[in-house]
Order: C-alpha cells, then sequence, then structure tokens
C-alpha cells in the first residue's frame, strides 16, 4: 500500500509540473513601453518609445530624461573605390548623391509593409529612414512603431525612370550589421507588373544577412522562372577579416548577353551562363533597388542584442555600357 501510495504521488506530482509548464509556456506575451536611451545614462527619452515584448539594447522602462543627447561620432570615409571611367566601356546613369535631397527624377520611395514583402519582413518603409548628406545616401532602420510594426526603414526603386539591360554596375556602399539586419542592393525585371515574379527575373548583385560570424559575408544570387517554379543560382564571398561595416567596399556585376559575373572590389565571386534558353529573363531590362530590411524569412528576427539604429550608406551607383 505503501509503495502504491507513494507511485500515485509521484503521478500527481509529475502531472502538477506539466500542467504547470504548459500555463507557462502558454502566457501571452505582454507588451510594454520602452524608451531610447541615446546617451547611456539609464534615462529614456519619452519622445522616443517602442511597444515590445523584450527589452531592446539601447532602450529602458522609463522616461525620466529630459536631454537625451549623445555626441556624433565623427564619420570617416574609408575603403575601396572604383573608377569614373572604363576603357570601352560609357558612363550612361550615375547617381553620385550630391546635394541634399534624394533625387526622384531618378528614384521612387516605396512605403508601407506590403505583407512582409514576400519575404515575413517586419519593417514599415518610410520617406522619413532616407537621407542624402555631403555626397551619401543613407538608409537607417530605426526601432520604432508603425502600425503593427515595430521598425521603420526604406526601399528605393528605379521603376518607370530608369532601366538597364547589360554592361557594368558599380555600387559603392558601407553595410549595416547586426541579427535580423538584411540589406540589399538589386534589380528586378521591367515587366514585372505583366508577367509578376520570378518570371520577370530578379539579379541581386548583393544581399547581406547580419548577425555573429555572418557580417562578413555578402551573396550575389539570379533568379528566374522555371515551368512555373521559382528558380535560383548563387555564390558569396567572405573578407578575410573584419566586417562590411566597417568601411566601404565596391559591389558590381558586369552583364552581358552570354553571362552575368559578380564582384567585390573588383574581385570575381560569382559567375551565371545565361544562354540557356530557359533563363530568358537575363536578356530584359531592369530596374534598380535599393532597401535595408529587418528580420524575414532569411535573417530571421533581430535579437537582443542587436543594436539601433543602424545604417547603409551608398556613395555612389554607376552604369557603364
Amino acid at each position: 500500500m505503501k509503495r502504491y501510495q507513494a507511485t500515485l504521488l509521484s503521478l500527481l506530482f509529475i502531472a502538477t509540473t506539466f500542467v504547470a509548464s504548459c500555463k507557462k509556456e502558454d502566457t501571452p506575451c505582454v507588451k510594454k513601453t520602452w524608451y531610447k536611451d541615446a546617451d547611456g545614462d539609464g534615462k529614456g527619452d519619452k519622445n522616443v518609445s517602442v511597444q515590445s515584448c523584450e527589452k531592446y539594447v539601447g532602450y529602458v522602462d522609463n522616461a525620466d530624461d529630459d536631454n537625451d543627447v549623445v555626441a556624433p561620432t565623427p564619420f570617416v570615409d574609408k575603403g575601396y573605390k572604383t573608377p569614373t571611367s572604363y576603357q570601352n566601356l560609357t558612363l550612361v546613369w550615375a547617381d553620385e548623391f550630391d546635394g541634399t535631397n534624394l533625387n526622384e527624377k531618378y528614384w521612387n520611395y516605396e512605403i508601407g509593409n506590403n505583407n512582409g514583402w514576400g519575404n515575413n519582413e517586419l519593417q514599415y518603409y518610410k520617406k522619413e529612414n532616407t537621407t542624402v548628406k555631403d555626397g551619401y545616401l543613407t538608409i537607417e532602420a530605426r526601432v520604432e512603431t508603425n502600425g503593427a510594426s515595430n521598425y521603420t526603414s526604406s526601399r528605393l526603386t528605379t521603376q518607370d525612370k530608369f532601366n538597364v539591360k547589360y554592361g557594368r554596375i558599380d555600387i559603392r556602399a558601407l553595410l549595416p550589421k547586426g541579427q535580423g539586419i538584411w540589406p540589399a542592393l538589386w534589380m528586378l525585371g521591367k515587366n514585372i507588373k505583366q508577367v509578376s515574379w520570378p518570371k520577370c527575373g530578379e539579379i541581386d548583385i548583393m544581399e547581406l544577412i547580419g548577425g555573429t560570424d555572418k557580417d562578413n559575408t555578402v551573396y550575389g544570387t539570379a533568379h528566374w522562372d522555371n515551368n512555373n517554379s521559382h528558380a535560383q543560382y548563387g555564390g558569396n564571398t567572405k573578407l578575410a577579416s573584419g566586417t562590411f561595416n566597417d568601411e566601404f567596399h565596391v559591389f558590381s556585376i558586369i552583364w552581358d548577353a552570354k553571362k552575368i559575373v559578380w564582384y567585390v572590389d573588383d574581385k570575381q565571386f560569382h559567375i551565371i551562363d545565361t544562354t540557356p534558353a530557359g533563363l530568358s529573363e537575363f536578356q530584359e531590362d531592369y530596374f534598380l533597388l535599393v532597401n535595408l530590411a529587418v528580420g524575414g524569412d532569411w535573417p530571421g528576427k533581430p535579437s537582443s542584442a542587436t543594436v539601433f539604429p543602424q545604417q547603409m550608406k551608398v556613395d555612389y551607383i554607376r552604369v557603364f555600357q
């Protein structure tokens, strides 16, 4: 009988523990307000806040600061550069990002979250996250509530304003970093409205999936339609030391009727043969895109260690034919 009672008590303990653990796991997320602490004094800025279940780096749970200002670190431009001309090529289009505003004769702003842009991305795209100053385009990803999104950023395109078919494209950029950060310099087929994706084709000149041991690697990829299925072929390259956030690099493709070749700082790292009939998407006109996403299927969500804001700076975009 004692053995039976002991066994019964053990079973009751296990069942109680299981129910308690289930209740704990099923507890819903309770959001609270976190306030930006830019100067690191433990006091938050009441004017910069976000609703979240977890604490972000650089945010606190109070709004006690009346002077949350930190002196900016002087920006120093260093890194690789490419020339403004090449033998047997002509510069047919460029944006050097001079002036104080984005040139809207060249560029469109895409606004909103658009159901995650097909990738379950977390950011809401706004104009206000784009600046042009001192010869650089800067796109900034921020912890900032906008509708259902806890992040904001920007996405720019040249759709219906500039298209290119073949040539050399150079983009000099300083990339952001951190888990869940996803900058991209890329192209889509001009006919996307008529045939949709991926039949329009996609050429990713550069993508980076941020995070520890990932901030030193960039990817180049071609996407197309293969009998009504998505097909892709990509490559990547890794820095010998440091990350793509340390200094500027130049991301390039050289594209003709037979192939697309990817480069970082004039070093080839990927190539695709586009002569097969099934790759006809790469014999058409394309427009340019520049964006900085947060989260998504590929990079995953930002972690508590991801520092915000994050910036992507673009020095120039040049197209030669």
